[in-house]
């Protein structure tokens, strides 16, 4: 359960962070795609269960975790001495989408500690810029600059100042934050991005790094409603439609959207929609084929989402048809 909840939450502040950052990719090619796996890295590859509909606990889950929230910011209440209390209150805020609580929580913390801890004000950090994308070269980007001066060796500030650097225009300051991210022995994968964004800072070409994916003609996915979900009159929801390893779920190895509209539809999945870099449907024996309607529109199952799923021999099998015909309870 708790690796359960730790990864959920981890997904919905994956999702967050890729949406202020979006404008850095106009100057900066691939750099959304950086922001989600070396986030996803740092905070130690928790992302866990996304897009899981057969997880019989899940409709209990959400509520779990707004219970222990609540129940852990009644108990500061009544010891607002507890230092780590607050940095746990203060994450849980982060990722279940509560910024300015996160923010307060930090802060809390921070002050405890008289501004002495890198990793605390650098969560502040993250949390500020959550609150207002705007304070990435305001507050959020002095209080990276913070934390680095107390710990220089800082991940999550190595990354965030970078950013902020290339906002501001200053690519040699964003190319030697990252090369120090580099000596923190991120995965192989986040080391072959940071390569190539480090030498497109420095305006040095480089040759890509590591394994290259062999195009595949990959999976065509017919994905139709059962008679359950047609006659549910379901609203014009989006439709995931997820391919991912049976063995470790999450994160998806390629993922499609789709609204609901447009079903029936023939869905070809191929290596252009993979996830992460060099992680590609080619690359595995058996995979799991997942479509859900999720009528949030979040990435996360939800109780009343419909789906269908099966699992395929990825060397045998080139065309499937899955029929939404289950509910998450």
């Amino acid at each position: 359960m708790f690796w359960l909840i730790i990864g959920a939450m981890l997904a919905a502040a994956v999702l967050v962070i890729a949406v202020p950052l979006y404008r850095f990719e106009k100057r900066l090619s691939l750099t959304s795609v950086l922001a989600i796996v070396t986030i996803a890295a740092i905070a130690g590859g928790f992302y866990s269960q996304i897009g899981t509909p057969d997880t019989e606990t899940q409709g209990g889950d959400v509520a779990a975790v707004d219970d222990m929230v609540a129940s852990l910011a009644t108990r500061l209440q009544e010891n607002p001495n507890d230092l780590q209390g607050w940095k746990m209150l203060g994450r849980s805020y982060l990722q279940t989408g509560n910024f300015p609580g996160a923010v307060a929580a930090f802060e809390k913390a921070v002050a405890m500690e008289s501004s002495e801890n890198g990793q605390t004000i650098a969560d502040l950090g993250e949390a500020v810029l959550m609150s207002d994308p705007q304070t990435m070269t305001g507050r959020a980007g002095q209080l990276f600059e913070n934390a680095l001066a107390l710990q220089p060796d800082n991940p999550k500030a190595l990354f965030y100042s970078g950013m902020a650097a290339v906002e501001r225009g200053n690519n040699a300051l964003a190319a030697k934050r990252w090369e120090a991210l580099l000596a923190t022995s991120p995965p192989q994968n986040i080391q072959d991005i940071l390569l190539q964004r480090i030498a497109e800072l420095r305006g040095e070409s480089l040759q890509p790094v590591g394994p290259v994916a062999v195009p595949s003609s990959g999976i065509n996915v017919n994905v139709a409603l059962g008679d359950a979900a047609a006659n549910a009159d379901l609203p014009d929801a989006t439709v995931f439609i997820l391919v991912r390893d049976p063995n470790q779920p999450s994160p998806p190895v390629a993922a499609v959207r789709r609204r609901l509209s447009e079903l029936p539809d023939d869905v070809s999945i191929s290596e252009s929609d993979a996830m992460m870099p060099g992680r590609v449907t080619s690359a595995f024996a058996k995979l799991e084929v997942i479509a859900r309607v999720s009528l949030t529109g979040q990435p996360v199952a939800q109780p009343g989402d419909w789906y269908g799923q099966t699992i395929i021999e990825t060397a045998a099998t080139a065309s499937i048809q899955i029929v939404i015909d289950q509910q998450v309870p």
